[in-house]
């Protein structure tokens, strides 16, 4: 196994890598709306947040060498089911060509007090 790093997103809030590689996949931790620079929460909605956590996994795919086109399969958590479809209007920007397998549950809250977490699995193949 070995760990991912990258100061283009935002450092871990607890005990975990930002993602691990082993073998020919890339687990990428859960990723919630902070700004890489400041380590704050985003300001804005879920679009804006949404965007933001996409933003930090390209930033830890890239650290890999891989891109958003290499996910095989996401997780989504929202706080809020009823921002679905706004989420899906930013998500699709971003995974528009490759539509990864996906999960997209409601939770009753999240780190922070984020609207979304996100982690995502991608594979070198």
């Amino acid at each position: 196994m070995k760990p991912i790093t990258t100061g283009d997103a935002p450092r871990p809030i607890g005990p975990y890598s930002q993602a691990i590689e082993s073998g020919n996949l890339v687990f990428v931790s859960g990723q919630i709306p902070l700004d890489p620079k400041t380590g704050e929460l985003v300001a804005g909605g879920i679009k804006e947040q949404t965007k933001r956590v996409i933003e930090n996994i390209r930033a830890i795919l890239r650290a890999a060498g891989l891109d958003l086109n290499n996910v095989v399969y996401s997780i989504v958590f929202l706080r809020d089911l009823s921002t679905f479809n706004d989420f899906n209007e930013v998500y699709s920007t971003y995974f528009n060509e490759s539509k990864p397998a996906r999960t997209t549950v409601e939770v009753s809250n999240l780190p922070r007090e984020a609207l979304i977490e996100m982690t995502v699995i991608a594979s070198r193949i």
